[in-house]
C-alpha cells in the first residue's frame, strides 16, 4: 500500500501554499492513524469544495516517514511504503505520531533512534501530534515533561508509571500546550485532524471537512467511554477485600464510617492506604463503581432515570444526574441516546 503525495495530479488548485504534514511510520502502528488521517488532512480544501462545485485549495502535503525509508509493518499485517526517510525531511509543519498497536515497552524500545529527530524537529519550531498511544512515544522524548498530555483511557496508569513527570489529563480527549497536542482514543486521529484543520484553516474549514466526511466535530472527553479500572494488583490485602465488598454492596448506603469499620482501621488510616493502593478515595471509587453501573443499566435497558438512581444507591435524582454529568461529561438522558445498545435505530 503506497500514499501519493501530493494529490495535485488529481485536483487542480490554486497554488495556495500547502502545510507539510509527516506521518511518522513505525513497525506496529495502527494503520488507520496513518492512512486515515493522511485521508482526511490530503483532501481538506478539496473534497467538500468539489461536492459544492467550488475550486479546491488543497491545504496539507502528507508524507510517510520512517527511520530508513523502510515499509512500516502495521500492528493488522498491512504494510505501508513510505514516502522518505527521516534524514530526507529537513524540516515539517506538522509530525504525526500514530498510535501504538502491539507491545508498547517493545515498541518504545525498539524506537529509540527516532526521538532525536522528534526533539530536532520540535526545536525547528514544528507542531507535533500523538494519537492513543503513540504519546508513550512523544513522552520517552523527553518533551512531554512537565505538559499536558493525555492518552487512551485504558493506558493511564502504564502511563503515569513511566512519565510521573507529564501533566497528564486523563479525561481529555485532546490536550493542547504550546506546540504539543495529544488524542486520546485509538481511533481519535479524526478528532485530532479537525482540531489541526482548524489551527491551520480556521473553523469554517474544520466544519466543512466534519461535514464531508459525517465526522462529529467538538468531542472533548473520552470519560464518557472509559470503564472503571478497577486497579486490583496491588498487594494491600485489606483493601482488596474492601473492594471485593464494594463490588457487591456499591448500592447499599454507605458512609466512611462504615468503610473504616469493615476494614478494621481508622478513618485516616482507611483513606491513606486505599489511596496509595488504587490511586483513589475510598468515597470517589464508590462513585465510580455506582456510575459505572448506571452506564450500563442507560445502555442495556429501558429503566427511568429515577428508577436507575434508586437502583444505584442514591435517593435524590437531581444529585445523581450532577454526579453523573460530572463523571461522564453528559447527562444520563444524553448517554442512553448516544451510547443504547441499538446503533441504528428506525
Amino acid at each position: 500500500m503506497r500514499l501519493r503525495t501530493p494529490l495535485s495530479y488529481f485536483y487542480s488548485f490554486t497554488g495556495v501554499r500547502m502545510y507539510h504534514v509527516t506521518v511518522l511510520g513505525f513497525d506496529s502502528a495502527f494503520a488507520s492513524a496513518i492512512t486515515g488521517i493522511s485521508d482526511l488532512l490530503s483532501t481538506t480544501g478539496v473534497t467538500w469544495n468539489y461536492i459544492h462545485g467550488e475550486q479546491m485549495e488543497q491545504k496539507f502535503q502528507v508524507e510517510v516517514a520512517t527511520l530508513n525509508g523502510t515499509p512500516v509493518r502495521c500492528a493488522n499485517g498491512i504494510e505501508i511504503k513510505a514516502h522518505k526517510a527521516l534524514h530526507e525531511i529537513e524540516k515539517t509543519d506538522v509530525l504525526l505520531i500514530p498510535t501504538i498497536g502491539g507491545s508498547i515497552p517493545q515498541t518504545l524500545e525498539k524506537n529509540q533512534a527516532l526521538l532525536p529527530w522528534i526533539k530536532q524537529q520540535h526545536a525547528l519550531g514544528a507542531d507535533i501530534a500523538s494519537n492513543c498511544t503513540g504519546a508513550f512515544l512523544l513522552a520517552e522524548s523527553g518533551l512531554l515533561n512537565n505538559k499536558k498530555a493525555t492518552t487512551h483511557w485504558g493506558f493511564i496508569e502504564a502511563f503515569q508509571q513511566r512519565f510521573p513527570q507529564v501533566d497528564l489529563q486523563p479525561d481529555q480527549l485532546i490536550t493542547a500546550d504550546g506546540s504539543l497536542f495529544c488524542s486520546g482514543g485509538g481511533m481519535a486521529w479524526f478528532d485530532m485532524a479537525l482540531f489541526l484543520i482548524e489551527r491551520y484553516c480556521g473553523y469554517d474549514v474544520a466544519m466543512a471537512s466534519s461535514k464531508a466526511y459525517v465526522i462529529d466535530i467538538g468531542r472533548g472527553s473520552q470519560s464518557a467511554y472509559s470503564s472503571i479500572p478497577g486497579k486490583r494488583y496491588h498487594q494491600d490485602e485489606s483493601i482488596l477485600l474492601l473492594q471485593e465488598w464494594l463490588d457487591k454492596h456499591y448500592h447499599e448506603a454507605i458512609d466512611i464510617d462504615l468503610l473504616a469499620t469493615l476494614a478494621n482501621m481508622t478513618e485516616r488510616t482507611l483513606k491513606r492506604r486505599f489511596k496509595q493502593a488504587t490511586g483513589d478515595s475510598p468515597i470517589n471509587y464508590l462513585q465510580r463503581l455506582r456510575i459505572e453501573s448506571a452506564k450500563k443499566l442507560l445502555e442495556s435497558g429501558r429503566d427511568s432515570v429515577e428508577s436507575i438512581t434508586h437502583h444505584i444507591g442514591y435517593e435524590d435524582v437531581s444529585s445523581f444526574i450532577r454526579l453523573f454529568k460530572k463523571h461522564t461529561g453528559q447527562s444520563p438522558s444524553v448517554y442512553r441516546a448516544r451510547f443504547s445498545r441499538r446503533f441504528f435505530k428506525t
